[in-house]
């Protein structure tokens, strides 16, 4: 059985993922098979494997740090918030369900077979597993019932390694009192901790470390610096909490990006913020869509009641008036959905007591909910028209879907008019755009990652807005930016140390 080590914080968005990521990438750089591993994730940010499971996007980001495909046993519990008490249940890869916090609180112990199955799986396939906590290990409440933290480091009898965020403030506080609230047989896992998110002089945390380890045995195995200029996709919209846009510079590009209170998928938008010339801000109010040149509506786990939000602040009537402008606005999954005519949930997906919602009716389209899931990589091709398209006919490039509803052309309505891309080796059509090409709608994540569609759809919206074109639109690599991320973590981390960890 392969070698594990274990990446657990103090809470949640301490940067976990990012350091699992970037183990994973220094693994294989030393000539080691690696994977990554989190028994339970809980975010909208998913991503598709080519065997059509839902992962979340964190471990697809890690399976790319290992250059291996993404698979349902890399994250085999996968929980997809629809309400502030309710959740949509994944279980390797598929859909089985929506659970409310007490309800999930039960099932959790039927769960633990799924995560240890996957995690045995991995192991025998790869030299080591990098295995992700969630949250917190000392959140004592939920001991009886874990399935992603301690339970999953004594199962594996794995080393752990603890991190905290020191750009939060108190993050000594953290640590010790983390190490204080774990059981005799989880706290002899912890072998190193991790300050991460540090600014400024090492020197000034001088004695902290030290003291650290006098007072609980474990090292200090280093301070990873803040950085800001290494590009990674965020793992979920806890991101977007604390995001501070930064002013538009003259002559920008500025798309904004409707924020959802159930955004999904956000991601989808990181190629555009890292164009240079690109200005990307999220919005959620009607006066900040003034001088924009692009609207993007974005996935949602629940259209409809999202679509509710955007008519209660009036942003349904502002980006229409925004197209009548000349605004060109772009639908990816759910607000594709919102872009058409009609939503109908006569299954109860979205609404539990079922019924229809008008649309913005940009695009001659209405969607019907479906109570089974559409999950899938594509392959698509990309015919050219009007406005957005202008130049795109041929282009070529790579996706997935994630969605719970069929969109189809209303009758009556102009085949050429509301079908513009063909994905699949049946060369099924997919997707809409009104008469004038300025309204756009696809159930595509990851458009923009194809630098050739990135490039065409921009240079539109430039043409459109009379803005110069722009230059570097195909310069961001994932795997550049992995790279980045483990030549950061080398000179931050004692490897010797993690190394002698996994027994290498």
């Amino acid at each position: 059985m392969s070698a594990t080590i274990m990446v657990q914080g103090t809470s949640s968005s301490v940067g976990k993922s990012v350091i699992a990521a970037g183990l994973c990438r220094i693994f294989l750089q030393d000539g080691m098979s690696v994977a990554p591993f989190k028994g339970q994730n809980m975010s909208n940010n998913s991503f598709v494997t080519p065997e059509g499971a839902e992962i979340g996007r964190a471990q697809a980001m890690q399976a790319a740090a290992c250059r291996i495909p993404p698979s349902s046993a890399m994250n085999p519990v996968l929980l997809k918030p629809e309400a502030d008490h309710r959740s949509q249940v994944v279980l390797n890869g598929k859909a089985t369900g929506s659970l409310n916090s007490k309800e999930w609180r039960n099932k959790k112990p039927e769960l633990w077979d799924a995560v240890a199955a996957g995690l045995e799986k991995l192991r025998g396939e790869y030299d080591v597993v990098v295995i992700e906590g969630a949250g917190s290990p000392a959140e004592v409440n939920l001991r009886a019932s874990d399935i992603t933290n301690m339970r999953v480091a004594v199962h594996a009898n794995s080393p752990v390694l603890l991190v905290g965020d020191i750009d939060r403030g108190g993050v000594f506080a953290s640590l010790l009192g983390t190490l204080e609230l774990l059981e005799p047989k989880e706290r002899k896992l912890v072998r190193g901790l991790i300050i991460n998110r540090f600014r400024g002089d090492r020197a000034v945390l001088e004695p902290l470390p030290a003291m650290i380890e006098e007072r609980t045995g474990v090292s200090v195995l280093g301070v990873v610096p803040y950085f800001t200029d290494i590009a990674l996709p965020e793992e979920d919209a806890v991101a977007l909490d604390h995001r501070v846009d930064r002013q538009a510079d003259d002559g920008d590009l500025i798309v904004a990006v409707v924020r959802f209170p159930r955004v999904s998928n956000f991601d989808d938008f990181d190629p555009l913020e890292r164009t240079p010339g690109v200005h990307v801000r999220f919005i959620d109010s009607p006066h900040e869509l003034i001088g924009v040149h692009l609207i993007v509506l974005p996935g949602t786990k629940s259209t409809i009641s999202d679509l509710r939000w955007m008519r209660e602040r009036g942003l349904d009537s502002a980006v229409i008036a925004a197209t009548n402008r000349g605004v060109p606005v772009i639908g990816i999954c759910g607000g594709y959905q919102m872009l058409g005519e009609t939503i109908t949930d006569a299954s109860g997906v979205d609404l539990p007591a079922g019924g229809s919602e008008s649309g913005l009716g940009l695009l001659s389209v209405q969607t019907a909910f479906e109570s089974v899931k559409s999950t899938r990589q594509v392959h698509f091709k990309m015919n050219g028209g009007p406005g957005l398209l202008a130049g795109a006919s041929g282009i070529e490039g790579v996706g997935y879907e994630i969605h719970m509803g069929v969109t189809s052309p209303v009758e009556g309505a102009c085949p050429q008019t509301t079908q513009y891309m063909r994905h699949g080796t049946d060369l099924e059509r997919s997707g809409a755009v009104n008469a004038d090409g300025n309204v756009l709608g696809t159930y595509v994540h990851g458009l923009f990652d194809t630098a050739e569609v990135r490039s065409a759809i921009l240079a539109n919206v430039t043409s459109a807005a009379g803005i110069p074109p722009l230059v570097g639109v195909d310069d961001y690599s994932l795997d550049t930016e992995l790279d980045k991320l483990a030549d950061h973590l080398r000179v931050s981390l004692d490897m010797s140390a993690i190394y002698g960890m996994i027994g290498r």
